[in-house]
């Protein structure tokens, strides 16, 4: 098949000669469906592609953005709060239960500056008991950056979360920020305040095998709009279930169709293994031959097996390795985009000097690094990977519209 745009510097003139055109007609395929809060997505640029490796509904990095940017996504929750409620003021921020780490925290003081940047009034509070002694209504913690953060105590009571030690406080929205990789054991459908994103769309429903199913059909009618070749802008990729890494159950199956996988990539090509249902960069094995599957080793195995809240891991998305040819002090990086209601606003570089090109760098030894992509123009030439970083992050985010949509039809 014949392509109008073929190769990857062709593909970067196009974005460049073309961004409005190209942001008008996401804005609207994203007007048809429902979108997450907030997203972010992890880029990778090779010598020939840039593609999408992950997408997170429920972000953790909020203060690896510039201030900039910060200021671009309080321009956009408000956005967001104006088609909520008019005149929404009072906003409540569930985080995550994982209070001993700082950075988190550094996080979550960012964040919230982010919301409040929008014009409201942000109160960090948890449903989760765990998180509190007994008698306490509250805790406060000190963040890495030495931010004092406060989360109060709350519960679910006839649809809506009273907060103990505030009794008057009624929230306009809630926002939450706990992907939910064990979920609350709350009646979430008798809440009567709205909650973005939804708390049915987190990682015990969200499995990465639909995301990246739903983004290679939006990839393919975006590159047919405009006639660019597909595979400048995803990474292949395959699946297979019912996997017990402990008991080694499926582990030859797996095997056998990581090997048919590498039969359709570049010779020089490795295979990133992911749990479907993985955060944090968990659950992930990096393979340059089938083999490695088979002699996987008890440690590697227990890895695998079970992720983050002891989720078990039975389900794998087998995708193409990415080469990064970004580089941060000659340390292998990637970009992750940040992304407010589909909108791109902001965004850093993961670096990890313990890795090589073609490795997992979310992992031990990574490092961030902030850059500013809220200038972005057409035909700004000095910032066509900041376009590029964008429209893929985008693309993947508005795949993910599409992900939510068949979930919330489910519930």
């Amino acid at each position: 098949m014949t392509y109008k745009v073929n190769t990857k510097e062709e593909l970067e003139k196009f974005v460049c000669e073309n961004w409005n055109a190209i942001n008008t007609y996401i804005d609207d395929e994203q007007s048809k469906l429902p979108q997450p809060l907030t997203s972010s997505v992890d880029v990778r640029e090779s010598k020939y592609k840039f593609a999408p490796v992950d997408h997170n509904m429920y972000p953790a990095g909020f203060n690896n953005l510039c201030n900039k940017d910060l200021a671009v996504c309080g321009a956009h929750f408000r956005k967001v709060f104006d088609t909520v409620k008019p005149n929404l003021k009072i906003v409540g921020l569930i985080p995550e239960s994982h209070t001993k780490n700082k950075f988190y925290l550094d996080h979550l003081h960012k964040l919230t500056e982010a919301i409040q940047l929008g014009q409201t009034e942000v109160t960090l509070f948890s449903p989760d008991p765990a998180m509190f002694q007994e008698g306490e209504t509250m805790v406060e913690l000190e963040s890495q950056s030495a931010f004092q953060i406060k989360i109060y105590k709350a519960e679910l009571v006839d649809g809506e979360f009273k907060v103990l030690a505030l009794p008057d406080l009624k929230f306009d929205v809630i926002i939450l920020n706990n992907d939910q990789s064990s979920p609350f054991p709350l009646e979430w459908k008798t809440l009567k305040m709205p909650i973005l994103p939804s708390p049915f769309v987190g990682w015990f429903r969200r499995q990465k095998i639909l995301h990246f199913e739903h983004y290679e059909r939006v990839a393919n009618k975006f590159c047919d709009q405009y006639g660019i070749n597909p595979d400048l802008i995803q990474a292949k990729f395959t699946s297979m279930e019912n996997l017990n890494f402990n008991t080694k159950e499926g582990l030859d199956q797996l095997a056998d169709k990581v090997e048919e996988f590498f039969k359709t990539l570049h010779p020089e090509a490795n295979v990133f293994v992911k749990a479907s249902q993985g955060t944090y960069g968990m659950g992930i094995s990096v393979v340059s031959n089938a083999d490695e599957i088979r002699s996987m080793n008890r440690k590697v195995r227990n890895k695998m097996d079970v992720g983050k809240n002891n989720l078990k891991f039975t389900s794998m998305l087998i995708q193409e390795g990415v080469e990064t040819i970004v580089k941060y002090d000659d340390a292998p990086a990637e970009v992750t985009i940040y992304l407010i209601n589909g909108q791109s606003c902001g965004g850093f570089m993961r670096t990890n000097p313990l890795k090589t090109s073609q490795g997992n760098l979310n992992s031990q030894g990574m490092l961030y690094r902030k850059f500013c992509i809220s200038d972005v123009r057409q035909n700004n030439d000095h910032q066509i990977k900041e376009a590029m970083y964008s429209l893929i992050a985008r693309l993947s985010t508005l795949g993910a519209s599409y992900e939510m949509k068949q979930l919330l039809e489910t519930v």
